[in-house]
């Protein structure tokens, strides 16, 4: 008879559980033992909370300077005086409540607007250039007031009695109001603050100027005066309407905006100006544009030919307001302020000036459009931090990572070549790299955009700039490379590979390389931020990327002057504040990575 098999007593689970503890430990250490390198790597970085907290941070301001370029684009070579030294906000367009549904007239400035409502009363609101525009004269000063306009950085209002008042900066005679226009009895039909000059005209055609008219060059041809309904002003030229309906430009000089189409003339009922172009509309509600075409002021929609009741200009932009009482826009829209909303009701007036636009309905509300602020301010020359800061970031880190990317792959080959081979070969490569980390670096770049100078473009600079921060940072990495290959080289499988007929070069870049590949991901990330720090440093010392082109170095070059320090904050604290979280967040990085493959440098 065949013998029976004997069975295995079955074990209880509490022998099971002892026999696990005995074996492996508890059973969340048996489950470590069974992970793969890869797998513990990755388990310990997930698990380092600073290092993941500098991954988010570098994570999203990595996307945003990739990504948001495309939604806010950027014209390097843009610049604005007007707009230089906002502050952070959106309050541009911010309207009182008490003014919003009472308003009698509204006028835009340069980055602020005044307003009066039906009783006289005056109201600012946006980013003042000057503390001086908060000192409004009181009522008992200026009695009723009628009208009100905003410039670049004053105000001019009039009262019922024909009387003229300025605030805001007085210099170049801003101040200097006329004395026919200081004691009243005049019927003062229209006022204008404009860009360093001010201006009124009277019932009986008479027009005033005062302030700075060097850039204007006014100069009143023969029979105007007297003779002026209207007039308009942009900072190049100042041009009238006559009651004849003639356009006549108050220049000597030639220029686009003298060629005055023929066939308008005697037909306009009213005129307006951007900074490149001139538009006039005729008693048939045609519209006629002369000028330069930037921008797009020239291209008037056919749609409201024949439709238009009045217009005014903004800086490269119109606003027309159509017999029909709607509204349309047309020119520059960086800001939408060509892009007219429905106002619900019919529109009895409209102010256009600079990058914004008030429409007041027949009822008395206000419906605005346009510029309503910068999320990071403007620096001096009135670009906006904020694009500045998204395309300087793109720069800084293509030139860091470009960078790391040169030294990487000359610090690996010499690194290998000089671990593996050793002797004459070892000593003569580290020699060279000793010499090469020698060099000062900065005195070196300065040196060499000294003696370049002009003759080479930027785009050429911004290589060599990358070029020469690959060349002169390997010396480090190939160091790291050269020990770690001698350590690995007198392993088994290095020896195996030479029995088996090898190359010497597929022994180190095919056996070796990947065995110590992730000391060198470790030391690159932490490269990738010193070389952000240097061609920041270059920058912002003006040896580096130069102007238009943005980096968050030569954004902070401002930053030299105390006014700049003192008054305008935002111009230093944003560029500084993310190049040192981009900086900072790459090294947590690069240091978590670290004590995730070798735990044991958490010890030293």
């Amino acid at each position: 008879m065949p013998k029976k098999e004997k069975r295995a007593p079955r074990r209880s689970t509490a022998s099971k559980a002892a026999q696990r503890m005995v074996i492996g430990g508890l059973p969340q250490e048996e489950e470590e033992v069974l992970q793969s390198p890869l797998q513990m790597v990755l388990h310990s970085f997930l698990h380092d909370k600073i290092a993941m907290t500098g991954l988010t941070l570098f994570v999203v301001i990595f996307l945003c300077c990739v990504i948001f370029p495309f939604f806010y684009p950027i014209d390097l070579y843009y610049q604005d005086v007007t707009q230089a030294n906002v502050a952070p906000g959106f309050s541009m367009l911010s309207v009182p409540s008490k003014l919003s549904s009472n308003a009698q007239q509204l006028s835009v400035g340069s980055t602020f607007s005044v307003g009066l409502d039906r009783d006289g009363n005056v109201y600012e609101w946006g980013t003042f250039p000057t503390d001086k525009l908060k000192n409004i004269p009181s009522t008992s000063e200026t009695g009723k007031l009628t009208m009100i306009s905003a410039g670049l950085d004053h105000v001019v209002a009039a009262n019922e009695d024909g009387q003229i008042f300025t605030w805001g900066n007085d210099r170049m005679g801003l101040a200097s109001i006329p004395m026919e226009l200081r004691t009243g009895g005049n019927n003062i039909k229209q006022i204008l603050a404009g860009y360093q000059i001010s201006l009124a005209l009277t019932e009986e055609g008479e027009m005033y100027n005062w302030g700075s008219d060097y850039l204007l060059n006014i100069t009143y041809p023969e029979g105007v005066q007297g003779n002026i309904d209207k007039f308009a002003a942009s900072t190049n030229i100042v041009m009238v309407l006559t009651k004849d309906g003639e356009v006549v430009p108050l220049t000597s000089k030639t220029s686009a905006y003298t060629n005055v189409p023929e066939e308008m003339q005697g037909k306009a009922v009213d005129i307006a100006l951007t900074d490149e172009s001139a538009a006039a509309v005729t008693e048939d509600g045609q519209v006629y544009v002369w000028g330069n075409n930037i921008k797009g002021t020239l291209n008037v929609p056919e749609e409201i030919q024949g439709q238009v009741a009045s217009i005014a200009g903004g800086r490269y932009h119109f606003t027309a307001i159509l017999k029909d009482g709607t509204v349309m826009s047309w020119g520059d829209n960086t800001h939408g302020q060509s892009s007219a909303p429905a106002a619900g009701e019919a529109i009895s007036e409209v102010d256009a000036g600079y990058y914004a636009n008030y429409a007041i309905t027949e009822s008395g509300k206000v419906v605005a459009w346009g510029l309503k602020g910068y999320l990071m301010g403007t620096d001096a020359f009135g670009r906006d931090v904020f694009r500045r800061l998204l395309v300087g970031g793109r720069m800084t880190m293509t030139v860091g990572a470009i960078a790391v990317i040169i030294s990487s792959i000359i610090g690996i080959t010499i690194g290998g070549i000089s671990g593996y081979k050793g002797g004459k070969v070892d000593n003569l490569l580290m020699r060279l790299a000793e010499i090469v980390s020698s060099i000062p670096f900065l005195p070196f770049c300065i040196i060499l955009s000294s003696i370049l100078g002009n003759s080479i473009s930027e785009t050429q600079r911004i290589i060599l700039i990358m070029c020469i921060l690959g060349l002169l940072s390997w010396p480090g990495i190939a160091r790291l490379v050269r020990g770690s290959v001698l350590a690995e080289r007198e392993q088994e499988f290095v020896t195996a590979a030479r029995a088996l007929g090898v190359k010497e070069f597929g022994i180190i870049f095919r056996h070796i390389l990947p065995n110590i590949i992730t000391v060198i991901i470790v030391n690159a990330t932490l490269d990738f931020a010193t070389c952000m720090l240097t061609e920041s440093s270059l920058s912002f010392i003006g040896f580096g990327v130069n102007e238009p082109n943005a980096t968050w170095g030569n954004m902070l070059t401002g930053a030299q002057n105390g006014q700049v320090i003192e008054n305008y904050w935002w111009r230093w604290v944003f560029p500084a504040s993310v190049l040192g979280i981009c900086t900072i967040s790459i090294n947590c990085i690069g240091d978590g990575l670290r004590d995730a493959i070798d735990p044991k440098s958490k010890e030293r």
